[in-house]
């Protein structure tokens, strides 16, 4: 997402760069670049005009401080008005006692907003409430089972101290259309169930339409007016650009939103629906969909996107992904085995594991300062860390722990049984080698010394890393090694 937009400002700032002063000219040829470049995101007309004008006035003039260059200026005024423009967001949900709290959910057909429920209440469950699940979109049976298998998904697969139980009524799907008011019965008897069973919070799965008649809002504010829901979200989908952003509007209207839960934005979709949503509707994003699991649900936060929008990656949503599949106290042993040199084939499988259950690899890197722009052409292959997985499977304890006796007979033995090459597993353990050697290497190092370490590395070219330049990495450091030697050795 955004990277269109992303490569566009780079190229402003970059401009920028090396003036002594932001002069008027400079300002408001770089901003005609960024009109154009938001313009061509579908971000709406009205927002891009205003964002242009506040930032022009800010920047027109504006002394370069003596630690900021002109461009990294521009950067930071540029980014408080996109935070300005997408925030303030306030993501908690207020919890009514006694429940439950009625969160419901409306929006077009298409846009995941079956999905978006069940990835809610996983989001939720996560959080220790217990959730009910209500089938209210009855001209669609097949969106009943779909609520209802998304229930038992998130019961079994996700994680946490709640629970989620469904509710439904698919036999009312032949009543549908026929007889007044069958939807607001259903989602009435679902509060009577939740409230029964003790559920924390009941999401209501409203009815959607492929597009905003009389008809779906008749029923919409016919369930606003029975159960007086104490949330209602609308589910947009991203992809859709503009058109999301009216439809929102006119939603907005009949219904009195809470909130925007933004779909699809792990797609390629140009972003003008999240820069304009909250200008257009006067609502915040709440949630954004990151992806297809049933866990792709993240909070939305202003400053985050407008890090991402200007290629400054988001270390923050990174660590805390991080956080939620790491164990603290394996985290502590795995550090120790790092700084004796004794990390094995297992541990690395641990982390491979534990990567991948934190979403695509390709938005992962994404998420890191400065490496967005260059991901945007690069194939990230997740398959890969299958392979990488059934090459170490492949291995017996002790080669596991031990890579020094991996043979060429054991290595291809291990290729055999992996169905991979050998040349792939002789360079699987070349990597291991140097992420090993260079783990030992800077336990011993300052915390500048390790960034300046990993800076050094993030200028290599990534193409060589499981190659020979591990061995080769090695046997430069000892020349260096031997060098100083014989150095010091003269000097006596």
């Amino acid at each position: 997402m955004l990277d269109s937009l992303t490569d566009k400002f780079s190229n402003v700032f970059r401009n920028l760069s090396g003036r002594g002063k932001i002069s008027e000219s400079n300002v408001r040829e770089a901003m005609q670049e960024v009109r154009t470049a938001l313009l061509e995101a579908d971000v709406n007309y009205d927002v891009v005009k205003k964002f242009c004008d506040d930032v022009v006035e800010q920047a027109i003039g504006t002394e370069v401080l003596t630690s900021l260059q002109p461009g990294q200026q521009m950067i930071k005024i540029v980014y408080d008005h996109l935070v300005d423009l997408m925030g303030p967001v306030d993501t908690h949900i207020m919890y009514v006692q006694p429940g439950p709290t009625v969160v419901m959910m409306c929006g077009l057909q298409g846009s995941g907003k079956t999905t978006t429920c069940g990835k809610l209440a996983a989001y939720l469950k996560k959080r220790g409430k217990n959730v009910m699940l209500a089938a209210a979109d009855l001209q669609r049976p097949a969106a009943v089972e779909q609520l209802r298998t998304l229930a038992d998904q998130v019961e079994s697969d996700v994680s946490g101290p709640g629970a989620v139980r469904f509710y439904g009524e698919p036999e009312k799907c032949d009543e549908y259309g026929k007889a007044v008011g069958v939807a607001v019965k259903v989602c009435r008897n679902a509060h009577k169930a939740a409230r029964q069973a003790g559920s924390d919070v009941l999401i209501l799965d409203t009815a959607g339409r492929l597009h905003i008649n009389d008809d779906l809002m008749d029923e919409l504010r016919q369930v606003n007016r029975a159960l007086t829901p104490h949330q209602i979200y609308l589910v947009i989908d991203a992809m859709t650009g503009q058109d999301a952003v009216n439809s929102a509007k006119a939603f907005n209207e009949q219904l009195e939103l809470d909130g925007l839960i933004l779909t699809k934005t792990d797609s390629d979709t140009r972003g003008g629906a999240a820069l304009s949503a909250k200008s257009v509707t006067g609502k915040p994003i709440k949630f954004v969909g990151v992806g297809e699991k049933i866990d792709a649900l993240e909070e939305f936060h202003p400053d985050r996107m407008a890090n991402r929008i200007l290629g400054m990656g988001d270390m923050v949503s990174l660590v805390e992904k991080a956080q939620e599949q790491v164990d603290e106290e394996q985290a502590l042993k795995l550090q120790e085995k790092m700084e004796k040199g004794k990390l094995t084939m297992d541990d690395f499988l641990d982390q491979l594991r534990s990567i991948r259950k934190m979403g695509p690899l390709k938005s992962l890197l994404g998420m890191l300062p400065g490496v967005g722009a260059q991901m945007k052409n690069l194939n990230v292959d997740d398959s890969q860390l299958n392979q990488t997985e059934a090459i170490i499977k492949s291995m017996t304890a002790q080669e596991r722990t031990d890579v020094d006796i991996l043979s060429q007979s054991r290595r291809r033995r291990i290729a055999k049984g992996s169905g991979r090459k050998v040349e792939e597993v002789s360079q699987l353990v070349k990597g291991f080698e140097m992420v090993q050697h260079m783990t030992k290497q800077m336990s011993g190092m300052s915390t500048f010394q390790r960034l300046r370490a990993m800076g050094s590395l993030g200028k290599q070219d990534l193409s060589t890393f499981g190659t020979s330049a591990g061995p080769q990495l090695k046997q430069r450091q000892r020349s260096k090694r031997k060098k100083r030697k014989d150095r010091k050795k003269k000097s006596r």
